[in-house]
């Protein structure tokens, strides 16, 4: 009897965000997953950033294209170090980054079917929350102090963004920060895990406008 082929690090990444919200994109994220030289093609010979982790998005009429690149020592380490097992201090910022790039292929891609526009602002604001409630459900954390700090307050912005992105970055890391600690207040400090997946499947549906409005209320 076949099993069939073991799932990826990020097939199970996708498995995991879809289940939580309870939405299902019916797409694998892996066979979206582009190289370093699919990618230079696709950005061409400009000056477009190329950071580690990359949703590429190409809509002409009807047809919306989407590629993700993650780098690839970034991968082989998720792959040695597989985090099902552990987060560490080996792989924590890579299972990171690969979360933030499912979570924008998941919510692109369901937005596209819905026909419904989607912000920069509000891709990265829902990959962030995702890395915090990832890390949370992974290690069972009830104190999140540490975690949020390592999240939101020990990171920098890349050199390279200009002053529009680095606006979008700090408001999507300032507001996300400000859910997860209404997030630890109101659930997780009491172990009310059950109540607070109900919490996060009515955030992941709201526009960003009421996302925000929500995120100033629960503060």
């Amino acid at each position: 009897m076949s099993h069939g082929a073991p799932i990826s690090v990020l097939g199970r990444l996708q498995r995991g965000l879809e289940t939580l919200y309870r939405v299902e994109t019916r797409l694998d994220v892996d066979a979206f997953m582009v190289g370093e030289q699919a990618r230079h093609q696709a950005l061409g010979a400009g000056t477009a950033r190329r950071p580690r982790e990359q949703l590429l998005v190409s809509q002409s009429g009807e047809e919306l294209e989407l590629g993700l690149f993650l780098d690839r020592e970034a991968l082989s380490n998720l792959a040695a170090n597989d985090p099902a097992e552990g987060l560490s201090e080996a792989n924590f910022w890579d299972f990171c980054l690969a979360v933030e790039g499912v979570s924008h292929f998941i919510y692109v891609a369901l937005c596209a079917a819905r026909n419904r526009p989607v912000s920069a602002l509000e891709l990265e604001l829902q990959a962030e929350v995702d890395k915090f409630v990832s890390c949370t459900l992974l290690t069972n954390r009830r104190d999140t102090g540490r975690l949020r700090e390592r999240l939101y307050e020990e990171v920098s912005l890349a050199a390279d963004l200009d002053d529009t992105e680095r606006d979008r970055y700090q408001t999507a890391n300032d507001e996300a920060h400000r859910y997860a600690r209404s997030l630890d207040r109101r659930f997780l400090r009491h172990g009310r895990v059950a109540g607070m997946l109900v919490e996060l499947r009515r955030f992941y549906r709201l526009s960003l406008p009421d996302k925000l409005h929500h995120i100033a209320r629960a503060a």
